[in-house]
C-alpha cells in the first residue's frame, strides 16, 4: 500500500459526495417545474434524480479485509430517476392544468432532499477530515527524515 492511499480513498469519496451535492441542489431547484421534460409530444415534470455509489472493486468486504483492506474508495455508478408517482395539486388557473383543475408536480419532497444535502454535508466533511489526517501524517512522516 502507497503513502497516498488514503488519500486516494479520501478525493473519491470527495468527489462522490460533490456529486451528490449537486445533484440534490438540482432536485431542490426543479421541485417545481412541470415542463422538466418533452416527451412524446406533452411535457412531464420533473423527475426526483438519485446518485448510486459503490465501493471500487467488486470482491466481497470479507476478501476486502483479509488482503488488508485493499480498498480503492467509491465511485459513482448511475445517476437513476425516481420512479415514484408525481403528485396531484389542484390550481386551475396554471398552465399545464388538466381539464379537471389539476397539475402533476414533480415527485421531489423538499424535506427530504434537505435531510439528504445535510447528509452528504457531513459525509464531505468527514472526507476533509480524513484527507486532512492522511496528510499530515505523510507530513510527520518527511518530517522524521529531517
Amino acid at each position: 500500500m502507497s503513502m497516498f492511499h488514503s488519500l486516494n480513498i479520501s478525493s473519491s469519496g470527495l468527489t462522490t459526495q460533490r456529486l451528490k451535492m449537486d445533484v440534490v441542489s438540482a432536485n431542490i431547484a426543479n421541485a417545481t417545474t412541470t415542463r422538466g421534460r418533452f416527451v412524446n409530444g406533452e411535457w412531464v415534470p420533473y423527475r426526483r434524480k438519485m446518485v448510486e455509489v459503490q465501493p471500487q472493486g467488486t470482491a466481497p468486504f470479507s476478501k476486502y479485509l483479509n488482503s488488508e483492506m485493499n480498498v480503492n474508495g467509491v465511485k459513482v455508478t448511475k445517476i437513476s430517476e425516481d420512479k415514484t408517482p408525481f403528485r396531484p395539486v389542484y390550481d386551475p388557473t396554471h398552465p399545464d392544468a388538466n381539464n379537471e383543475g389539476y397539475v402533476m408536480m414533480p415527485n421531489v419532497d423538499i424535506t427530504k432532499e434537505m435531510v439528504d444535502l445535510m447528509s452528504v454535508s457531513r459525509a464531505y466533511e468527514a472526507n476533509v477530515t480524513a484527507f486532512n489526517v492522511g496528510k499530515n501524517i505523510a507530513i510527520k512522516a518527511l518530517d522524521i527524515g529531517k
